[in-house]
């Protein structure tokens, strides 16, 4: 019989609304080779990855009445084609234009009848370039049994296209009868699950709510011992729509080494890392963005932030950490000084590093049902399940490679998460350090935030002043 999707991962279809579609995606930027890149080429580059990953040619199927948690079935009409699409923008196309098309596909629900997975080229930007735009279902990427589209297409060595043969076969699709069987005969050997799995509806939505409400409420006591109050109101949390603005900004991985390296004469060198940095910078752009908006800001005004970090192998530092700690740190937005900002966050996020106060990965698992690779897409899974009330943002950061990746022999020239919202979050903040750079992804909604450039603008602004600020070395 086909897997079964866990509790966890079924919730990401069952609470799926139109206002908040539960796929991750990214958009690539490429220098193509002298002989070009095209359509065909991505194709064959697709078809040839997801050899190794048999889920991308796997749809999900409902048991009749609900009687079990749906369950992956190969597609027997699996057509490439139909998820890897070709778009092209009026040449030279501008990133403007980009992040405006990035902006309305990336809304778009997936098609529940094929595979969660959808691929863009998107050709005509200025200088040569193209984009590949990614979906992926949060149901599909695991990090298991499938990881994120996009981290199947790229390749450290470019050109390297090792000729597959193709054997899969779809598997025959069970009938209506043979899953209702094999649901029963599942609640036999787990007399647990059966008041779970003898659900329908609304009632199963309910049941997968409330383990999801369990499963952080670990999380929730740690933002009680750091924080004796909810969120504050902020102008990030709205009632959102279907529809998106999407940014994307690119920054130098020096500059906030530069900000780094200079606190090795202050007393703090040993306790300030380049996360620390990236969230002073977030921090002081919020407050920029903050004013422009005419809000009042105030010394004490905070802005809470959700962090999933990363932990590195001490032993391989070349390699992403399979430890993850979610962090809760109320951005000191009120503060002036970019430097005084910078050492409370790195304070705040020390004692929660180090106090015992952060969630680790278990934990993290245990709400998400995910374990890394693609640590983006847990982000948004804990966004997703918990209370706006706890946090007013999620900010994914995801150390990347620090040499070139390649789709076929294109180099990939920058790369930019899109996190989806969550009920409730005007705004996602995803950022990916690539190849000397560090490339953020800002997803908002439409209506909450069309100045979603100019929090853009903050960024660099901000990022300027702490490179700049003289005294970040006391």
């Amino acid at each position: 019989m086909p897997d079964r999707l866990s509790s966890l991962d079924a919730s990401f279809l069952y609470l799926e609304e139109a206002t908040t579609a539960m796929h991750v995606g990214s958009v690539m930027v490429f220098q193509p080779p002298d002989e070009g890149f095209d359509y065909d080429r991505l194709v064959r580059l697709v078809s040839t990855r997801i050899a190794y990953v048999p889920r991308y040619r796997q749809r999900v199927r409902e048991v009749p009445g609900h009687l079990a948690n749906p369950v992956w079935v190969d597609d027997e009409d699996f057509d490439v084609t139909y998820h890897v699409r070709r778009s092209a923008l009026p040449r030279p196309g501008s990133d403007e234009q980009l992040e405006e098309f990035v902006a309305r596909i990336q809304p778009r629900p997936l098609d529940r009848n094929r595979p969660l997975w959808e691929v863009y080229l998107v050709e005509g930007l200025a200088e040569g370039r193209f984009a590949i735009v990614t979906k992926s279902h949060q149901a599909l990427v695991d990090g298991i049994n499938a990881v994120d589209i996009a981290h199947v297409i790229l390749d450290t060595d470019p050109d390297r296209e090792e000729p597959v043969t193709d054997t899969w076969r779809p598997t025959r699709e069970p009938s209506d009868i043979e899953l209702v069987t094999e649901a029963l005969v599942d609640a036999v050997r787990r007399p647990s699950q059966i008041l779970d799995n003898v659900r329908g509806g609304v009632a199963d939505v309910r049941a997968i709510g409330g383990r999801v409400v369990g499963a952080f409420g670990a999380v929730a006591s740690t933002v009680a011992r750091s924080a004796a109050r909810p969120a504050p109101t902020s102008p990030l949390n709205a009632e959102i729509g279907e529809a998106r603005r999407y940014c994307m900004v690119g920054t130098d991985l020096d500059d906030y080494r530069k900000v780094r390296a200079r606190l090795a004469r202050g007393s703090y060198s040993d306790d300030v890392t380049v996360n620390d940095v990236v969230l002073a910078t977030i921090s002081g752009a919020l407050r920029s963005w903050l004013l422009t908006r005419g809000e009042a800001v105030h010394n004490a005004t905070t802005v809470r932030a959700m962090v999933p970090v990363s932990v590195y192998d001490a032993a391989d530092t070349t390699r992403l950490g399979n430890r993850v700690t979610a962090c809760f740190v109320d951005l000191p937005v009120g503060e002036p000084s970019a430097s005084m900002r910078l050492h409370q966050i790195a304070f705040a996020m020390r004692q929660q590093m180090e106090g015992g106060q952060a969630v680790g990965a278990e934990s993290i698992a245990g709400i998400a049902g995910f374990a890394p690779p693609t640590l983006h897409s847990l982000g948004a899974r804990l966004g997703s399940a918990m209370s706006r009330r706890l946090f007013n943002v999620v900010i994914t950061n995801v150390p990347g490679p620090q040499q070139p990746l390649y789709a076929g022999d294109a180099r990939m020239l920058s790369s930019y998460p899109v996190m989806p919202l969550a009920r409730g979050q005007a705004v996602s903040i995803g950022l990916t350090s690539y190849d000397g750079g560090v490339y953020f992804g800002l997803n908002a909604d439409r209506d909450a935030m069309p100045d979603v450039d100019v929090l853009g603008q903050c960024l660099v602004d901000s990022l300027a002043e702490l490179v700049e600020s003289r005294d970040s070395g006391r």
